[in-house]
C-alpha cells in the first residue's frame, strides 16, 4: 500500500496538522477537464483563495478549442498566483492598430486568428516548481527540474534543472553539475512505479545520485 500523499486520485491530497483538508491545494488533473490542458499525475497547484475553475485561474486566456495546448508533466508544484499566458492572449501587431475588433464580432474571428499566425504550444516538464506569482509566456518550453522564482516572467526554452529569476527571466544558475543532470534525466524517477518512488524519497531529498541509481527499478 502506498502512502496517502502518493494517492493520485485524491483531488485534495494535503491534510493540515489538525487533520483538516487543505482545499486550497489540488492535484490539477483531478479538478481540470479543460480540453486544451494535459497535466501529469501528482502535479499540484495551490491558491490562498481556491477558485471554482482552476483552469481559468491558471490559464485565463486559453479557451476550450483554442489553437494552442498546454502540457504539464508529473510532480510539478505550482504556487499561488501563477499564470500561464498563451498565444490566444496576443493581439495582431502587423497592422496599424492592435485593437482586437474581431472579439466583438465572431464572424471576423477567423481572419483575426490568421493575423496572429502560428500559435505555439506551451510545454512544462516534470518536477518543475513555478514560484509565487510567476508568469509563463506563450510558447515557453520549460525543462525538467526547473525552478522558476517568485514573480519571474519566463519565455523561450529553459534547460533542464535551471533556476530562472527576474523579468525578463534569466538563468541564475544550474541546480546541479552537468553529469548529475544527465544521470537524473536518464533515471526519469518521476516515471517510476509508486513504491519505488516512495523508497527513493530520502535519496531525492539528500541529492544522493548514487543512492537514487541503486534504487532504480530494473526496467529503468
Amino acid at each position: 500500500m502506498t502512502s496517502p500523499f502518493l494517492d493520485a486520485s485524491n483531488p485534495h491530497p494535503m491534510r493540515l496538522p489538525n487533520g483538516q483538508i487543505n482545499t486550497g491545494l489540488v492535484h490539477l488533473n483531478r479538478v481540470v477537464t479543460h480540453p486544451n490542458l494535459t497535466i501529469g499525475d501528482y502535479t499540484y497547484a495551490s491558491a490562498f483563495d481556491a477558485p471554482q475553475d482552476w483552469a481559468a485561474r491558471l490559464a485565463p486566456y486559453t479557451y476550450p478549442g483554442a489553437p494552442e495546448r498546454i502540457r504539464i508533466g508529473r510532480f510539478c508544484q505550482i504556487a499561488n498566483g501563477v499564470q500561464i499566458i498563451t498565444g490566444s492572449a496576443n493581439h495582431p501587431m502587423a497592422g496599424f492598430s492592435t485593437y482586437p475588433f474581431a472579439i466583438f464580432d465572431f464572424a471576423r474571428l477567423r481572419d483575426y486568428v490568421a493575423q496572429l499566425g502560428a500559435i505555439p504550444d506551451t510545454e512544462i516538464g516534470n518536477d518543475v516548481w513555478l514560484g509565487d506569482g510567476a508568469t509563463v509566456l506563450p510558447g515557453a518550453r520549460i525543462g525538467n527540474g526547473v525552478i522558476v522564482g517568485a514573480r519571474a516572467v519566463v519565455g523561450g526554452e529553459i534547460p533542464d534543472y535551471a533556476i530562472v529569476v527576474g523579468n525578463p527571466g534569466r538563468i541564475l544558475r544550474m541546480r546541479f553539475a552537468p553529469d548529475v543532470i544527465a544521470r537524473l534525466l536518464a533515471l526519469r524517477w518521476w516515471d517510476w512505479p509508486l513504491d519505488a518512488i516512495e523508497r527513493a524519497t530520502p535519496a531525492l531529498a539528500a541529492s544522493d545520485i548514487d543512492a537514487l541509481e541503486r534504487l532504480a527499478p530494473a526496467s529503468t
